[in-house]
């Protein structure tokens, strides 16, 4: 039965799905049981599966994280809640040094079903270490997957693929996307579901490509709105929501078709994410470009404070103007 709901409630009852469906998915993290998470995204789910599996823990990310890599050896599908993306930098060692490298480090015998719930991304007024956008050191680490789910729907069935796969899983939640309300079938089977890691056109055109992922949808989306009005280019919006393992042949045949590409994300532009999509473009689509791939992101510095923030996350002005220079060339 499809129910409209906000985001946050779409991975909570992700979360009570899978844990209704296997008795080792447990889950992990600070405040998480009676206060239901610093968000409320686990909210309830103590009582009703108790405090053997929805575990309060001590504030250690790295205890959480290396906790979950003991329990996933012994057979249980952990799920870590991170509070902020500026807490897991603590975690940074226990994450890629012992849980991405356990499958190689034993020849593929061991694997470690491993859930990392990061909020993440600025756009609600926090303070410093509660509004970064850390996915470049995860995704440029070999054996950990990094997805971003983008509306509630997506949300939902995302959280559900990442617990049921049987490697890590960094799980990146747009933490400013938190209260957005959509349609959800929460008891939809994940068999006929989209697949965890494979990019997806939301909206389709023939005059630039703009690809985005996580909080940045919805602007990108947005942008393609107002670009269309009064007869304006007809901007093709891909949601990327698989950031490692990469799903490059949509926008491959979405270049190929509009000649231009857009890349829109929330972290610094120098090595990030936009980088890359921006390379291997180039190295695949080369003679079907008609302008350089540009780059709509945040800066080169440490995250804001609040009261400037929206000077430095990509805006719907700021991805219009790339566009309007793509076109211009």
């Amino acid at each position: 039965m499809t129910r409209t709901m906000t985001l946050g409630k779409a991975i909570n009852a992700g979360l009570r799905t899978a844990m209704e469906e296997d008795p080792k998915v447990v889950l992990m993290g600070e405040d998480i049981g009676r206060l239901g998470g610093v968000f409320r995204i686990t909210d309830g789910l103590q009582k009703d599966f108790g405090e053997d599996r929805v575990i309060d823990t001590p504030l250690a990310e790295s205890g959480i994280v290396g906790t979950a890599i003991g329990l996933a050896l012994r057979g249980y599908r952990p799920v870590c809640e991170i509070q902020f993306d500026g807490f897991v930098y603590p975690a940074y060692d226990q994450i890629v040094a012992q849980l991405a490298k356990m499958h190689y480090r034993s020849a593929g015998r061991l694997t470690l079903p491993v859930t990392i719930r990061l909020p993440f991304g600025g756009g609600i007024g926090a303070v410093e270490h509660h509004s970064e956008s850390p996915e470049g050191y995860f995704v440029h680490t070999a054996g950990l997957k990094v997805v971003a789910c983008s509306t509630p729907a997506e949300a939902n069935v995302m959280i559900r693929q990442a617990i049921a796969s049987d490697d890590p899983v960094i799980f990146l939640e747009p933490k400013r996307r938190y209260h957005e309300k959509g349609e959800v079938e929460p008891e939809a089977s994940l068999d006929d579901a989209f697949p965890l890691h494979a990019s997806r056109v939301l909206r389709e055109g023939g005059d630039c490509t703009v690809v985005a992922y996580g909080p940045m949808v919805r602007v990108a989306l947005d942008a393609a709105t107002a670009a269309a009005a009064d007869s304006g280019p007809a901007l093709e919006v891909i949601d990327l929501r698989s950031l490692s393992p990469l799903d490059m042949e949509p926008i491959y045949a979405s270049v190929r078709k509009t000649g231009r590409l857009v890349v829109v994300h929330e972290a610094p532009g120098t090595l990030g994410v936009g980088a890359e999509l921006a390379a291997r473009v180039q190295e695949e689509c080369f003679y079907s470009l008609e302008s350089p791939v540009l780059r709509v992101t945040g800066f080169d510095t440490p995250y804001p404070p609040a009261r400037v923030e929206d000077h430095y996350l990509p805006d719907l002005d700021r991805v219009l103007d790339a566009v309007d220079r793509s076109l211009a060339h």
